[in-house]
């Protein structure tokens, strides 16, 4: 009886011990030295890798300018660097020439195909991206489009208190991504939740219902659920601006069909960042009375005489927002430039929003910050 009871203690503290992992082969069960990473002290940050194995180990970070080296003691590999300023960095390591997530880093976000690990440093400006106290809701709803020819899947962010107050309707902000991306880029390496839950918390912007669709017309969904994508060839001059059509003739219709939106001009915003700002122009100029705001992000336009007579007719149907944003070293800051000229030869009242860096998602965090505040008001 003894032995038993001694059996049954001994494999519920085992248990206890296990429960932050549950299936017993992906563990190691203390071989080798235990360690953390990233760790920040004041005003550094430290990376670590139990890798004694290794021959060479290497930091790489988008905040970096090339690898920078790790040297090992007791068989754990470790660089000590500056902290950067308060952003989302991401980061890997390169283990003898091959790249390897922080495997003692929970915090990961999927950049297209790529995992990558990630560092936060608080601070003013990164200060959205952390958990609000009163958290939205996101999920994924599938809707049919007839125009691409398949069953899309949808990334939807409803504002804190969306299921307590059922008569309550919202206005729509339409988040599009850019090249490379899918439903899920704004959520993962935009923070979009979080900025938006900070935001409403902090009263600086309008309760809202975000939805982030998959800009790529040929696939269902993300490629991390592995289904096949379309055949189509949209290239086709009959495929014509087929995403955007489905955006405004069958996204639109169904999110106010199936969500408490307001079906209204005013209460409609559109916005996307690069592949996802030639969406928002192109939408914006072949549906002139369906967007009330309008913020095209690391994107331009050309100037012929199409678009100006298409943005002479946006002009004429009214708008409330046009809010351009883009970085100074961007490699299409050129052609936002252009989008500003246009806009301001006829006569367009707009933001033309100038930062500091390139094609990346730290200016597009930064952006959706700024102007969501602006919306709907």
């Amino acid at each position: 009886m003894k032995k038993n009871l001694i059996a049954v203690l001994f494999l519920a503290l085992f248990s206890s011990g296990m429960l932050s992992g549950q299936e017993l082969a992906n563990f190691s069960f203390g071989r080798g030295p235990r360690v953390a990473s990233p760790v920040i002290q004041g005003d550094s940050v430290t990376f670590s890798l139990s890798a004694d194995y290794a021959t060479v180990v290497q930091l790489q970070g988008n905040w970096l300018q090339g690898m920078t080296p790790m040297r090992k003691s007791n068989g754990v590999w470790s660089v000590r660097l500056p902290l950067p300023a308060p952003e989302i960095y991401t980061y890997n390591f390169v283990v003898d020439g091959v790249s390897v997530n922080d495997p003692l880093n929970v915090m990961v976000q999927r950049d297209g195909n790529r995992y990558l690990s990630m560092l936060y440093v608080d601070g003013e400006r990164s200060a959205n991206y952390k958990e609000a106290n009163h958290r939205g809701s996101v999920s994924h709803v599938w809707y049919d489009s007839k125009i691409l020819g398949i069953n899309r899947r949808l990334t939807v962010y409803t504002p804190y208190g969306y299921e307590a107050n059922p008569k309550q309707k919202y206005p729509v902000l339409y988040l599009l991504h850019g090249a490379g991306g899918d439903e899920e880029a704004w959520s993962s390496m935009g923070r979009a939740a979080q900025i938006l839950d900070n935001l409403i918390e902090q009263g600086k912007a309008v309760p809202m219902i975000v939805v982030m669709p998959n800009g790529n017309p040929g696939q269902q969904a993300a490629q991390t659920l592995s289904l096949p994508e379309s055949n189509t060839n949209f290239r086709d001059p009959s495929m014509s601006n087929a995403y955007p059509r489905s955006l405004a003739e069958e996204i639109v219709p169904f999110i106010e069909k199936n969500f408490r939106a307001i079906p209204k001009k005013s209460s409609r915003a559109i916005a996307g960042l690069s592949m996802g700002g030639g969406h928002t122009i192109t939408t914006s100029l072949l549906y002139p009375s369906m967007f009330d705001y309008i913020c095209p992000l690391s994107m331009g336009t050309q100037d012929t005489p199409e678009i100006n007579s298409q943005f002479a007719a946006l002009k004429k149907a009214g708008f409330k927002l046009y809010w351009v944003g883009c970085g100074d070293s961007d490699f299409l800051f050129n052609n936002a430039k252009t989008l500003d000229s246009v806009l301001s030869k006829n006569n367009i009242e707009h933001t033309f929003f100038v930062s500091d860096g390139g094609h990346t998602w730290p200016n597009w965090r930064l952006y959706l910050n700024t102007f969501a505040p602006l919306l709907f008001k």
